[in-house]
Order: C-alpha cells, then sequence, then structure tokens
C-alpha cells in the first residue's frame, strides 16, 4: 500500500477496510528455522554473511566482557580472520590477559597484532599485510595546513 493511501486512511478520507496493514498468510514462526537460524548471531561477534566467508574476506570485531571470551577470539584467529578486539568494556585485570592470550595467541600462528585505538586490537593472520595510512603521508601532502 502506498504512503498516500495509508495517510488518506488515516485521515479518513478513504475507506480502509480492504486496506490490510498486515499480511493474513503471515504467521507467528511462518519463517523456515533455517532462516532465522541464518539471522541468530552473538551480538559480540559480527561477522560478514556466508559469501564473505566463502571468498575468505571475513573480519571479526569482538567485544569481550570477560577473560571467558578470549576461546572466541582464538577459535577466529585460527580459521585465519582477522579480528578486532575492543577492551573498552573490560576491567583493567581482564583487559591484560586478554592482551596477553591475544599476544600469545598471534606469536604462536605466526600472526601481528597491532594497536588500532586504546584498548583495541588488531590481530591479524600471517597471510595479510596491515597498511598504516601514515606510512603514505607526505610531507607535501593535501591536508597541509602551512
Amino acid at each position: 500500500m502506498g504512503s498516500v493511501r495509508k495517510a488518506s486512511a488515516w485521515l479518513g478520507l478513504v475507506d480502509d477496510s480492504e486496506m490490510r496493514y498486515y499480511d493474513d498468510e503471515y504467521a507467528e514462526g511462518s519463517e523456515p528455522e533455517d532462516a532465522r537460524d541464518a539471522w541468530v548471531t552473538d551480538p559480540r561477534v559480527r561477522v560478514t554473511a556466508e559469501t564473505a566467508q566463502d571468498q575468505g574476506t571475513r573480519i571479526a570485531t569482538v567485544t569481550p566482557d570477560g577473560f571467558r571470551d578470549a576461546r572466541g577470539i582464538g577459535e577466529l584467529f585460527r580459521e585465519g580472520v582477522p579480528v578486532i578486539v575492543n577492551l573498552t568494556a573490560m576491567e583493567s585485570a581482564d583487559a591484560k590477559r586478554v592482551v596477553d592470550f591475544a599476544a600469545g595467541l598471534t606469536f604462536g600462528l605466526r600472526g601481528s597484532i597491532e594497536r588500532v585505538a586504546t584498548r583495541v586490537f588488531l590481530l591479524t593472520p600471517p597471510d595479510y599485510q596491515v597498511i598504516s595510512g601514515q606510512e603514505r603521508r607526505s610531507p607535501d601532502g593535501f591536508f597541509n595546513q602551512s
């Protein structure tokens, strides 16, 4: 139904008895189970769609609540997925433990760890190369205000 028709019905200019605001065929739970499960994710881990997984272009972001979430970081990294770990929501002691775990994980699997921001780290597998934007800047750059 068009927005003009909806507005007209709301104002009482047209009869809305034939208008439906929902689909009669839709019933709660009528969606196939596999389609519903495709949208269920852990809110702390966001990974791109299955097509990206097939192409090997996934990046995961993890915001752990405690050290118990370190296992999820390790499993993603072992699969070859770069992981951004955001430790801003953690207590200092647990954050240090997760950083130590991440450092050992990247060393053991020949990857690399890089601090992106305060308490935010990027773990990259060995077949990825991180290019820093500061390396590419020239002193006569576009944003030079002098």
